[in-house]
């Protein structure tokens, strides 16, 4: 049997323990807070953000990383992306050698502009070839309540992306192998972005026609972007890129897109952050994405204004206007 050391207690992380115990893998769920792995093992719910989604006898959480990390063939990497860096190094001295990594996030570093899988591979010193990313429409509470879903295991090495898809492959969760990381994660980590603004649109009250056109044009933004890394085209008409774009631009269950949302209704981004534990990726991802795009020449019209309304220096109605008034220019970037 597999043995996955799943690190992070939120959403998904919980969500993907129960994923990867109905394949068969056993799992250690390290939390950050006793009392939470207590309520996880005593009564087998996660009372923060699954209260109601029994998990399965094959996944224990511990609050010692140590503990988590012992025997793991796979570990799975499930923090805020801002946050990967400092925690990954207080874990490395107990992971065990020679183990895989495995992805949950979608963001880029604050910083340094690095995907997380570059991100993980500097910490551990591990080549990229034992690095995994997981991506897809990956909405934690549909999955966790086995609702049928697909993503995508990306990996240089196929070997690698082919253990990783059997440890998750559940009656009610199909996985799919990619050797494309970097298109995987792009797809994962723009969307987010894409999301905010979408949510803005609605919260102005714009209807279908606004909100797709900017999920449109948001997949070319991720798209230009991708082409000037290296990624497989493909990569962004499939599951870690339309199919998470549409899931977290559509879905209310969507933590991006519902930020997005007050912020169209007039809240501040403190006042949003205030009212939840749950963490809108796209928020701090807009800059790093944004500083990405410009290190690389790419135009990314709406990273670049989401990016200045969560500053502060435009409102949602001002972002709207900016993007309408640009240039009328081809459909087709470089023609």
């Amino acid at each position: 049997m597999t043995r996955a050391a799943v690190f992070g207690g939120g959403s998904w992380g919980t969500a993907f323990s129960l994923v990867l115990a109905d394949a068969g893998t056993e799992v250690a769920l390290w939390c950050r807070r006793p009392e939470l792995c207590q309520a996880i093992n005593t009564v087998r719910l996660n009372p923060d953000y699954l209260p109601d989604i029994e998990l399965p006898d094959a996944v224990r959480a511990t609050a010692d990383p140590a503990e988590a990390a012992a025997g793991a063939e796979l570990v799975v990497l499930a923090v805020p992306s801002q946050t990967l860096r400092q925690n990954l190094t207080a874990w490395v001295p107990v992971l065990p050698s020679g183990v895989v990594f495995v992805s949950l996030m979608k963001g880029i570093e604050l910083g340094t502009a690095k995907r997380m899988s570059e991100v993980i591979a500097d910490v551990v010193q591990a080549p990229p070839e034992r690095v995994a990313v997981i991506s897809g429409p990956n909405l934690a509470r549909e999955i966790a309540e086995r609702q049928p879903a697909a993503s995508v295991v990306a990996s240089l090495d196929e070997g690698v992306a082919e253990h990783v898809q059997r440890a998750c492959h559940s009656p009610a969760f199909r996985p799919y192998t990619n050797r494309d990381v970097v298109g995987t994660e792009l797809g994962g980590t723009v969307k987010n972005v894409i999301a905010l603004a979408v949510g803005i649109a609605g919260g102005l009250g714009f209807g279908h026609n606004s909100q797709a056109s900017v999920i449109t044009r948001g997949l070319a933004e991720t798209a230009r972007l991708g082409a000037a890394l290296g990624a497989d085209p493909f990569t962004f008409a499939g599951l870690a890129g339309l199919g998470d774009l549409v899931a977290t631009c559509s879905s209310p269950l969507s933590r991006n897109r519902t930020f997005g949302e007050k912020l169209g209704r007039g809240q501040s981004v403190a006042q949003i952050a205030a009212s939840t534990r749950q963490v809108a990726e796209g928020v701090k991802s807009c800059e790093s994405v944004l500083d990405l795009a410009n290190r690389h020449g790419v135009d990314v019209p709406i990273v670049e204004h989401v990016s200045y309304v969560v500053r502060g220096e435009m409102n949602p109605a001002q972002m709207l206007a900016s993007l309408l008034s640009r240039t009328a220019k081809p459909e087709r970037h470089g023609h």
